[in-house]
């Protein structure tokens, strides 16, 4: 299973790229998870970065007969046409492609999130207004999870 956890300021450089952290990318197990990376404009216009491996599941994940024909068409294409395999280079740095980066808004000051299966670029100020504007549900959720795990727990002994 993959969790990739945290939030890292980095900047993008003049050649479009931005270094992955290393507390991120040694969360990711390359023999499970794949070597490769493909940058995907993913829900709500973030971009997003998937392990080879999983990306792959996500797209076979809506096949036909799975969604009505038509939306199965146009996510296909869509999540094709968005996506695009990529490679770290030997310093751990990501070329964001001009299109996707302008698509999805990224300045040149980014957030890293590791989001479970996948990292997310965010602006650092979108991220610090989507932080702040989803904190309280955020911390409800969590007191909720924990009284579950709690309540399992006494439930086995």
């Amino acid at each position: 299973m993959l969790l990739l956890t945290g939030e890292y300021q980095h900047v993008v450089d003049g050649k479009s790229r931005v270094l992955i952290s290393t507390k991120l990318r040694s969360q990711i197990d390359a023999d499970e998870h794949g070597s490769n990376f493909y940058l995907v404009l993913g829900a709500n216009g973030i971009l997003c970065l998937y392990p080879e491996r999983y990306f792959e599941q996500i797209a076979l994940a809506v096949a036909p007969g799975v969604a009505a024909p038509d939306e199965a068409v146009a996510f296909e294409r869509i999540s094709f046409a968005l996506a695009s395999k990529v490679e770290l280079d030997g310093q751990g740095r990501l070329l964001l492609n001009e299109r996707l980066r302008k698509r999805a808004g990224l300045k040149d000051q980014i957030t890293l999130v590791g989001v479970r299966d996948h990292i997310e670029l965010w602006n650092n100020e979108n991220w610090e207004r989507y932080v702040s504007d989803h904190m309280a549900q955020y911390q409800k959720q969590m007191s909720q999870a924990r009284q579950i795990v709690l309540q399992n727990q006494n439930d086995e002994l």
